[in-house]
């Protein structure tokens, strides 16, 4: 073999003996303070997938339910719908004696017969609850009576609503039931089914080119031949962006040739909203991406070098808007700054949370009672606390889907125990995704406009999490200290007042916005058309047939309809669900005749209307958070345009407008 000749050779030895110095080594903030500001580190467009296809992708958008869920009033046990009042003062010595009507309501079976009093009829579970029935009681609890007159007897009362799942107490027509930037799960898919959705909008994943540099690398499975290594970088970066939600783009390996680096790059460009290399970093003469990246478009390099070990040599650019990374060739290196300049940025473009811990503590605020022998796994939602995490046990029962969604993780109750006191601190396993509490809880009554402007804060940054337990049961969280918010609309019979009245000392009012509350009905009917509310009301009142739905107790609602019934209690006054949309669909499916909820869900359901009083939806927090980021950018919003703009188009109105 012929020797190249000694200049030739001498040349050759200068350039690789000269090192090309770093463009500037920076430290570890300054090179993320400037790939952060030159890269939007924000989630990529939506797109639309079919629902098996959803698994795994962030939600794009809110969700809200078409639909109620359940549709209808359904029973929870097998057993006999009823009317509770016909079981007042049942015992063992004094049973009380029921007929049978003649229909058996099986799932799927729509009821024909109205539960008139003394009567009952057999229902399965999930079977609709009949007009007139407001509780089922348990096949168990029961003795067949045979005879002409089939008839059951009862030896304990039946509490009204008892096992009552009613309509729209999982999801809420219109209720925004899952949040943008939600990870979709198997609990999602759940949800999204329920609620009859085929697709669904997610966040495009970000598309991770993926190539390794160097004349030493071999790709795995061909054969290894001297001086040679097999890629391991490559396989580690492309399962690392799959890992962290993209979908990485296989470049292979490219030699240490400028011609083919460059041609290689450049198709990645074409083809990716990332570009990852790695290898060709670094001083040496054959290390040549960082010479290539500064002429494939501005502003070309960012960072070449930063004071880190391992992973001083990382290169940072951006070609266009396609950010690249040269990660450092040794694989300790390179996996090092990409989980730390990298990561961050696929999980971002990918709408995902920063990854936290697997598992945190947390204080449990109220006595939690659990049946002896039974181990019980207890799903719970995460606060932030005056002294830290706080966990909120999920009291939705077990035909929910949505107590999934709402849970940050569960812990278990042992069988040893008859339950966890107030105060001890519990483990929180994540459910999915980390168990990291959001910026904001806000516990109290549902609303519309309530989930408009939580979609407002999503767009400020700022995380929130509602939980629906009533106006006074909002309060009383927020006293002992579990949210940051309570949403409430509680009237003082005395003063005439909404909501102030019932602050303590520490707390102060947002106001809201006005929603108009009034009577509901069939339109049609001739009871309620072209009366006021309290004539059309006086009128049922004295109409033995007539059936209400009511409110549950501690609803803002309960008080104004209290006030309206004086004292009576007619038919259907214990029939008390936990939403405006299921009084609605309770008078739209005919098995109530009328009942109060706001003009909004009225509209939506078909529903005629009359109007009674302008309530007060308003927001109660502690005085001395009110400068605290989070609870200051939500005070803002109350005040926002385009928040009073979606406000309007739902028909409510802020004070002053």
């Amino acid at each position: 073999m012929t020797a190249p000749p000694a200049d030739a050779f001498l040349a050759r030895l200068a350039a690789a003996s000269r090192q090309e110095q770093f463009l500037a080594v920076v430290s570890r903030d300054e090179a993320m303070a400037r790939w952060r500001a030159a890269v939007p580190h924000v989630p990529l467009p939506p797109e639309t997938v079919a629902l098996a296809e959803a698994l795994g992708r962030v939600l794009a958008a809110d969700v809200a339910s078409p639909i109620d869920v359940p549709p209808f009033d359904r029973a929870l046990v097998d057993g006999f719908a009823l009317r509770a009042a016909d079981t007042e003062g049942a015992s063992e010595a004094d049973p009380r004696r029921l007929v049978l009507n003649r229909e058996i309501l099986a799932c799927g079976v729509a009821p024909s017969l109205a539960v008139g009093s003394g009567s009952a009829t057999p229902i399965a579970t999930g079977g609709v609850l009949p007009r007139g029935a407001d509780a089922v009681a348990m096949v168990e609890a029961t003795e067949f009576l045979d005879g002409p007159e089939p008839a059951i007897a009862l030896a304990r009362p039946a509490n009204p609503g008892q096992f009552v799942g009613y309509a729209g107490a999982d999801m809420a027509r219109g209720e925004t039931v899952l949040r943008r930037g939600t990870l979709v799960t198997a609990r999602e898919i759940g949800m999204l089914a329920a609620c009859g959705l085929a697709e669904v909008a997610v966040v495009r994943r970000p598309r991770v080119a993926v190539l390794s540099t160097g004349d030493e690398l071999v790709a795995p499975g061909r054969p290894l031949g001297p001086a040679r290594l097999y890629d391991s970088n490559g396989a580690i970066v492309a399962a690392s962006v799959t890992e962290n939600g993209g979908v990485a783009v296989p470049g292979g390996i490219v030699p240490d040739d400028e011609a083919a680096l460059d041609a290689a790059l450049r198709a990645a460009l074409a083809a990716a909203d990332l570009v990852v290399l790695s290898g060709g970093t670094s001083k040496g003469a054959g290390d040549v991406s960082h010479r290539i990246l500064s002429r494939l478009g501005e502003p070309g390099i960012l960072v070449h070098g930063v004071a880190l070990k391992p992973g001083k040599p990382l290169c940072l650019a951006l070609a266009g808007t396609i950010p690249v990374v040269v990660l450092p060739g040794f694989p300790t290196s390179a996996m090092f700054t990409f989980h730390e300049f990298v990561v961050p940025l696929i999980r971002a473009r990918a709408g995902l949370p920063a990854r936290e811990e697997e598992t945190v503590e947390a204080r449990l605020p109220q006595r939690l009672p659990s049946e002896l022998g039974r181990t019980e796994y207890v799903m719970a939602a995460l606060s932030r606390g005056a002294d830290g995490l706080v966990a909120l046990p999920l009291a939705k029962g077990s035909g929910a889907v949505t107590a999934f969604s709402q849970a940050d993780g569960f812990f278990a109750v042992p069988a040893n125990r008859a339950g966890i006191d107030a105060g001890e601190t519990v483990r929180i396993a994540r459910l999915g995704r980390a168990a990291r509490p959001p910026d904001l809880m806000i516990v109290g009554s549902h609303c519309l406009g309530l989930d408009r402007l939580v979609g407002r804060l999503a767009e400020n940054g700022v995380t929130a999490r509602t939980l629906w337990v009533g106006s006074a049961g909002g309060l009383a969280a927020l006293r002992r200290g579990e949210c940051d918010l309570a949403a409430m609309h509680l009237l003082d019979p005395e003063t005439g007042r909404y909501n102030a009245p019932y602050l303590t000392p520490g707390l102060a009012l947002a106001p809201g916005w006005r929603r108009l509350q009034g009577v509901v009905f069939r339109a049609g009917d001739p009871r309620f058309e072209g009366a006021s509310a309290q004539d059309a009301v006086a009128r049922v009142l004295a109409d033995r047939d007539a059936v209400m739905v009511n409110r549950n107790t501690g609803a803002g609602t309960r008080a104004l309809i209290d006030g309206l019934l004086n004292g009576a209690r007619p038919p259907g006054y214990w029939n008390q669900p936990r939403s405006h949309n299921a009084v609605a669909a309770a008078v739209a499916q005919g098995r109530a005749d009328w009942g109060v909820a706001i003009r909004t869900v009225a509209e939506a359901y078909g529903l005629g209307f009359l109007p009674l009083t302008e309530e007060h939806y308003d927001f109660a927090y502690r005085e001395d958070r009110r400068d605290e980021p989070a609870l200051a950018t939500f005070l803002a919003l109350l005040s926002d345009e385009a928040l009073a703009a979606d406000l309007a188009g739902l028909g409510f109105t802020r004070p002053g407008a």
